[in-house]
């Protein structure tokens, strides 16, 4: 599964399913017609494409019950995506994606929220019969949602907590997801002196970097598998990873809506040179990015960071949604 911090809600392949257990989980209808809803999600890397279904899930000894999960490219949904989800890459495998599905726990309880109460949104949920998919309104409690907030307890927000790896990278990092945040003597933020960033509804932050400040448009993301931003003076590969000619030291400055701010530093490696390891986890990968700063995986490496959701608190975050840090 790719942990994903950047988005919200399971998707799951409906490929990697067992049968017997797909057919036991409810497709969700339209209640006026009957027909199918289904979702686009919409990724940095490409587009998935699947029915909505219901689902109890567990993860470690936590269980969310009724959960509306995502199950992608099931047959059982004969409709093509509409033209306005087929952006870039269609996602459409698990090989595509690396994974056998995405597990979103971002700050937000949703993935639209009350957009699409409100109204139909381009590439969100449709209602499809036997030969279209029209874009339609989606109640709260009906849309994929971070599981997390499911739980009976333990359902505030996760701690991502990643060991460091080498500065040429390694073949393997390990790291935990802690469910909670200061709910249980293993998930403390009160007392940490970390730094809280206050968010947007999406998780956004502030950052300012090379004097070009990105406001609500910088972000922390486990699904990223570099630090993507842009600097034209740092030499780059045709596909945009940065290749400087030694370790770049580097900082960005991140600010929270509530005003809270740190400096942030990072470093910049040859990304052929380090392609040229073999390895898989990286610390120090960078490539260009116009219009946002990316905190991708190489943050979380060497650091315990907390994501509080939305409409819950704790007591060393206080009310969601925020971000925060600390070394680990």
């Amino acid at each position: 599964m790719l942990l994903d911090t950047g988005s919200y809600g399971l998707r799951l392949y409906a490929s990697v399913v067992p049968s017997t257990t797909l057919s036991a989980l409810t497709t969700q209808t339209q209640s006026s017609t009957s027909d199918t809803i289904a979702e686009c999600a919409i990724f940095g890397s490409g587009y998935t494409w699947g029915t909505v279904r219901s689902a109890d899930i567990k993860m470690s000894s936590e269980i969310a019950q009724n959960v509306p999960i995502h199950i992608m490219t099931d047959s059982t949904l004969t409709e093509s995506a509409p033209s306005d989800c087929q952006v870039s890459t269609a996602l459409s495998t698990p090989a595509l994606l690396g994974a056998n599905g995405i597990l979103g726990v971002g700050v937000r309880p949703q993935d639209c929220g009350s957009s699409c109460v409100s109204g139909s949104q381009s590439a969100a949920y449709y209602a499809c019969d036997s030969s279209t998919c029209t874009a339609t309104t989606e109640a709260v409690t009906s849309q994929v949602g971070n599981p997390v907030q499911y739980f009976t307890t333990d359902n505030n927000g996760v701690i991502v907590e990643i060991s460091q790896v080498s500065d040429t990278g390694a073949s393997t990092a390990s790291g935990t997801l802690v469910f909670g945040i200061d709910t249980e003597t293993n998930n403390v933020l009160s007392g940490t002196s970390a730094t809280v960033f206050t968010t947007d509804a999406y998780g956004d932050v502030t950052a300012t970097f090379n004097g070009t400040t990105y406001t609500n448009n910088a972000f922390f993301d486990t699904g990223s598998n570099g630090l993507f931003f842009a600097d034209s003076s740092i030499s780059q590969t045709s596909n945009t990873w940065y290749t400087p000619s030694s370790t770049l030291g580097l900082s960005a400055t991140v600010t929270g809506s509530n005003s809270s701010s740190s400096s942030i530093g990072f470093n910049i490696a040859n990304a052929t040179t380090l392609f040229a390891t073999g390895n898989y986890a990286f610390n120090d990968l960078g490539a260009y990015l116009s219009g946002s700063f990316d905190f991708g995986l190489p943050f979380f490496y060497g650091r315990h960071v907390y994501f509080g959701i939305t409409g819950t608190s704790s007591a060393g975050g206080g009310s969601g949604p925020y971000v925060s840090y600390v070394s680990s």
